[in-house]
């Protein structure tokens, strides 16, 4: 793998998973029209870009899944594919609960893949994960630890201040919890609470006998920014005294490198074993319109260097080398990719 990896590695993707299997990297993302569930594969990253991009699953005429497909994430787990994604039956936001914080009405979905090929594969519906309470739910991930899954994800409680705090449990089966939720951390510190009060896109990387849980924090814009918490792999994971929360951002805007709003990240690895950060971000700060339906959002991907202690080094954002678009032009819900 070069020093330093081309980016972005996939144009106008925000939310981006990579997942390195077999000599190959998988990638996905939100699909700017929030309409469909796409992957991708090559054998280097910067080879994404340029690789086909197939349609995997669409979303529903109607019904729970039928708007805003946001946040798909690839997984493997017992010798099986596995996407997770949010999906919501409607645009609107939430209204019906006093003094609560209006968020859209997503849940969390699962698609399985037995075949060896994810790309050409047949994926099945496992249906919504249920986490136990229906409110805004989001940004599913997951990891094998000592032989038990968990999921973590983010999810309102009415009770908490915000949008979303992030949440753990321990799983039965892939689309199935076998534990309580617990929650892992809210929006408390003034970075996370600057646009919105969100704790969101979280991903979890293991390493030499410690995790290092990451999320975002904060809004869509240049204040977007990653904050971390970390537990000892051996310890109890679902208990939150386990877990050391941060209270500093470990990754932020870098206007002198062009790049704003990095965050929503996942973790892979090169070819050598070192470990890949991946993360979306924006190259500009003046965006016309709804954020939301603002489609440039790069993937990019850079190496994530250890001190001597094993801890990571997160560093900055790095310059784009590659040409990404520069418009403000504002994609419409039901419109056309430009």
């Amino acid at each position: 793998m070069p020093e330093t990896i081309p980016n972005p590695i996939v144009l106008q993707r925000a939310d981006p998973c990579v997942l390195r299997h077999d000599g190959q990297y998988y990638f996905t993302g939100s699909y700017p029209l929030y309409d469909r569930i796409v992957l991708r594969r090559a054998e280097r990253l910067e080879d994404l870009q340029a690789a086909p991009e197939v349609t995997i699953w669409t979303k529903h005429e109607s019904g729970p899944q039928s708007h805003l497909i946001w946040a798909p994430e690839i997984h493997r787990v017992n010798d099986a594919w596995y996407l997770y994604y949010a999906a919501a039956p409607n645009p609107d936001v939430t209204f019906d609960v006093p003094h609560a914080d209006d968020t859209f009405n997503h849940r969390i979905f699962c698609l399985e893949c037995t075949d060896d090929d994810p790309l050409t594969g047949t994926w099945t519906e496992k249906g919504q994960v249920d986490t136990g309470w229906e409110t805004f739910a989001l940004d599913a991930t997951s990891f094998v630890q000592d032989g038990d899954q968990y999921l973590v994800w983010a999810q309102q409680d009415f009770d908490v201040k915000g949008h979303s705090n992030l949440y753990i449990a321990r799983m039965e089966n892939p689309w199935t919890l076998a534990s309580p939720p617990v929650m892992l951390t809210q929006p408390e510190y003034d970075w996370e609470i600057v646009t919105f009060w969100v704790n969101e896109g979280p991903s979890v990387l293991q390493k030499d006998g410690r995790l290092y849980l990451t999320y975002s924090a904060s809004g869509t814009g240049i204040e977007y920014a990653m904050g971390l918490l970390t537990a000892d792999a051996g310890a109890d994971l679902l208990s939150p005294a386990s877990w050391t929360k941060g209270p500093d951002p470990v990754f932020t805007s870098a206007p002198e490198n062009g790049i704003y709003g990095p965050g929503h990240n996942s973790f892979t690895e090169s070819p050598e074993g070192e470990t890949v950060l991946v993360y979306h971000a924006r190259t500009y700060t003046e965006l016309v319109g709804d954020p939301l339906w603002e489609p440039n959002r790069q993937a990019c991907a850079q190496v994530l260097p250890f001190d001597e202690a094993g801890r990571p080094v997160w560093g900055k954002p790095v310059p784009l080398s590659r040409p990404a678009p520069t418009g403000v032009e504002v994609l419409p819900p039901d419109g056309t990719m430009r």
